[in-house]
């Protein structure tokens, strides 16, 4: 049984993986994590300082950055990860790259150390595929910045034995988290797929030109973003009112959009070089100040809702 004392391994020093790190850091564990440049490992320890600082302001962390950092290291060697119970790899968004580290992974780890996967997208069966021990690969999917937000998911694929992942999901809690498992593999798992349904129905409404982009996002705010740190979409229906919603949906289901492309426009805008508030690039018009404000506000604003989250907890009507 691992505890919050267990040596831990992640691959990729990214901002996804520095945020990782600092959380696994910051709930007890020492850390290892494997990085193809070792010229990487002072730039990410920096990064990872400011984010345990950041933690230990907002008293999510009670020791101080240089008592967690000294149980962190960096390596370029993977045998190093060879006493590990769990690997998490956090690399670049690539099928072939993911099961060559996977691969590369069983050859120095135990036959029943967990493998995890920070893939947002590809299907946990398909990473599978190869493994001398396809049983003990999940994915673990983090949200940004890993090491605030409460949301994990944990994913199954075909071949994924369940024992693996509620370890997983007991691990999880001592991170802070409030973890979701998805029992059975399916592509964009439960938050993407919620969310990218959300985004080509707006894409929709612009393109045909029913409302702007401010509109949209106005209308998310103030409306889905009232309620959705309270309650999912199922406790909402219960509390609100489950046959209103009953009514409408067989009205409103017929006309959402079903479109299976994405729209031209965001394509024209990838093409421009369009990454958002990173390149000041986006939907929106940026300065490189007022794109670097924005990010600042919305990591001050994950803390914040952290912080609600915490005072609401999924299940605070229950408790007694």
């Amino acid at each position: 049984m691992m505890t919050n004392k267990e040596l831990i391994g992640t691959v990729g020093l990214g901002l996804m993986g520095c945020s990782i790190a600092t959380c696994l850091l910051a709930s007890g564990h020492e850390v290892i994590t494997l990085v193809q440049d070792i010229q990487q490992a002072g730039e990410a320890r920096k990064r990872i300082e400011s984010f345990l600082w950041q933690m230990h302001d907002e008293r999510l962390a009670t020791a101080l950055p240089k008592q967690l950092l000294a149980k962190f290291k960096i390596t370029d060697d993977i045998k190093d990860l060879a006493a590990c119970e769990l690997v998490m790899e956090s690399i670049t968004e690539n099928m072939e790259a993911k099961k060559l580290l996977f691969q590369q992974l069983e050859e120095v780890l135990s036959p029943v150390s967990i493998i995890g996967s920070n893939t947002s997208a590809i299907p946990v069966t398909v990473l599978q595929d190869g493994l001398r021990y396809p049983e003990r690969l999940l994915g673990i999917h983090w949200g940004e910045p890993a090491h605030v937000l409460r949301f994990l998911e944990v994913i199954c694929g075909r071949q994924s034995a369940l024992v693996y992942a509620e370890k997983i999901m007991t691990l999880a809690t001592g991170w802070g988290k409030e973890p979701s498992l998805v029992k059975k593999d399916v592509r964009g798992f439960i938050a993407n797929r919620l969310m990218y349904a959300m985004m080509r129905e707006a894409f929709f409404l612009v393109e045909n030109g029913y409302a702007t982009y401010e509109d949209i996002d106005r209308a998310c705010r103030n409306d889905l973003g009232y309620w959705i740190t309270f309650a999912g979409p199922f406790r909402f229906m219960d509390i609100t009112g489950i046959p209103a919603y009953f009514a409408v949906m067989q009205d409103l289901f017929p006309e959402l959009d079903n479109t299976t492309t994405p729209p031209g426009f965001i394509g024209e805008l990838v093409a421009k070089g369009a990454k958002g508030t990173s390149n000041a690039k986006g939907f929106y018009s940026y300065t490189s100040e007022s794109a670097q404000r924005w990010e600042q506000l919305f990591n001050e604003f994950a803390l914040d809702i952290r912080k609600l989250s915490l005072k609401y907890p999924q299940n605070c009507g229950d408790l007694t």
